[in-house]
């Protein structure tokens, strides 16, 4: 699954590797938890890229309750083209979720926090989707939720899912409302390549979102 992840982006960076016609103002983020307020990356009316800000955990715009968005911070590729909560979204309403890395917990007596970044330190991008709720006042509300598949070698050890990693190749067929189909979709929803991860033992300060230093990513005797 997905329940934390950082980004830790220059603005430079996030414009350049993800297509984005101005530089974003931006702040590093350590420790993003399910209901706070994220970046991601959508396509406009005007096909142009646009980065915006949503709550994280989908709010289907058929919704009578907000708080349904708690649940739903996650949504499984096998099922995502059928799932009411999503199958509307996933047609038409794609995102982008840039990040630096990801935790994720063993499922063991003892849960170790682990941090997943790329081998290489260039960013990642998670696929999401994302819906519009509107509210008894009139206001909107713009949320998402991030895709997973089945864990890859490297991630298999300390969980049996992981997001779904979009490579920048396949940036534009994500994003495009034009695309519809899900056959054309679901080939992105393979396990990330595990020699293109790398993985390593965190403190269990990141088990509490009000952490957010850079403590949280450092390494620790496993």
């Amino acid at each position: 699954m997905c329940g934390r992840f950082t980004i830790i982006l220059p603005p430079e960076v996030l414009a350049e590797i993800f297509g984005l016609p101005e530089l974003p103002r931006i702040e590093a983020r350590y420790n993003i938890a399910p209901t706070q307020e994220v970046v991601v990356i959508r396509q406009n009316a005007e096909g142009l890229r646009q980065l915006v800000t949503m709550k994280w955990g989908l709010i289907p715009s058929w919704a009578k309750d907000p708080h349904i968005g708690n649940k739903l911070i996650n949504a499984r590729c096998e099922s995502v083209h059928e799932k009411p909560a999503f199958r509307q979204a996933i047609c038409t309403r794609r995102c982008v979720i840039p990040a630096s890395g990801f935790y994720d917990w063993t499922h063991t007596d003892k849960k170790i926090p682990f941090y997943v970044s790329m081998a290489d330190g260039s960013p990642m991008a998670f696929a999401g989707i994302w819906d519009s709720w509107k509210a008894p006042d009139g206001s909107r509300l713009e949320s998402f939720t991030i895709l997973t598949t089945n864990a890859n070698s490297l991630i298999a050890p300390i969980h049996d899912r992981m997001p779904v990693i979009l490579h920048p190749a396949e940036f534009d067929l994500w994003l495009d409302r034009d695309i519809t189909e899900p056959e054309k979709l679901t080939r992105l929803y393979q396990p990330y390549p595990s020699d293109l991860l790398r993985a390593w033992p965190v403190s269990s300060l990141v088990n509490s979102p009000r952490n957010e230093t850079p403590a949280c990513i450092e390494q620790t005797v496993s």
